[in-house]
């Protein structure tokens, strides 16, 4: 399909993982499309150049915890591909710990970029888009339900949720749409990483645990490809979603 045929648009966080997914879904719909990075410089240019075989593409580097690196973002990517009609905000910073072990730092850093960090994207791209616009941003399913010593990052992200849910009015007057995708877990380098902690410490405890169990949670039993998240995002950047606004869209393999 070619929906976004025309469209530009901005993945934060595309170097790697579900962002790279989104961005190679996005160019494959017609868009062109910056990809953010933080650090991964050589994998985002590396994607870039794989993405302008077909279209345009260009690597932005920038830390969008940063407000004003957030904008010179945007800015720069209108000035590299002419204008600025879909906003993937997918930047974001996993985080588990205790209660009593959580500080002021972790919490500036994880509310910096999970919600500071989307909001801001979100006011700098408001100011450059014009009628039809779309913006996705990233929640988690972790905003519905309980896991253990994962407060904060699921309190950040139920903000996301509700950014999305009272922007929308905000933005609709300008024709533009906001929504959230809340994703499972979803198989990449982060969820290697950070995928036992989503169990309850008992389990984590039980020698030889069957690899069946990090994905019982779900009604599908297996963890979502990171194509299948951009295929959601993908739809809510596309006109065929000009009436959704002010969702999360599970994208969760019916958590159970």
């Amino acid at each position: 399909m070619n929906r976004l045929t025309g469209k530009r648009a901005l993945v934060t966080g595309a170097s790697r993982g579900i962002g790279a997914a989104i961005a190679r879904r996005l160019a494959a719909e017609g868009a062109a499309v910056a990809i953010n990075y933080r650090s991964g410089r050589d994998a985002a240019e590396a994607l870039a150049k794989e993405l302008s075989a077909g279209g345009q593409a260009v690597a932005l580097q920038a830390d969008v915890s940063d407000p004003e690196a957030t904008r010179a973002l945007v800015a720069r990517t209108v000035e590299a591909l002419g204008g600025l009609d879909v906003l993937i905000s997918n930047a974001g910073v996993e985080y588990f710990g205790a209660l009593e072990s959580i500080t002021v730092a972790d919490y500036e850093r994880v509310f910096g970029i999970n919600v500071a960090g989307q909001l801001f994207a979100a006011q700098a791209a408001a100011a450059v888009m014009g009628e039809g616009g779309r913006m996705v941003l990233t929640s988690s399913v972790s905003a519905r339900h309980a896991v253990f010593e994962h407060s904060l990052y699921a309190a950040s992200k139920a903000a996301v949720s509700a950014l999305v849910l009272n922007l929308a009015p905000e933005l609709a007057r300008r024709g533009i749409t906001i929504n959230a995708v809340a994703a499972g877990g979803t198989r990449s380098d982060m969820a290697a990483e950070h995928g036992p902690n989503y169990l309850h410490p008992v389990l984590r405890d039980v020698p030889d645990l069957p690899d069946s169990v990090s994905t019982m949670f779900t009604a599908l039993g297996r963890f979502a490809e990171p194509e299948e998240i951009a295929s959601a995002v993908a739809f809510l950047a596309s006109p065929e979603a000009s009436y959704v606004s002010g969702s999360t869209l599970a994208v969760d393999g019916a958590f159970m």
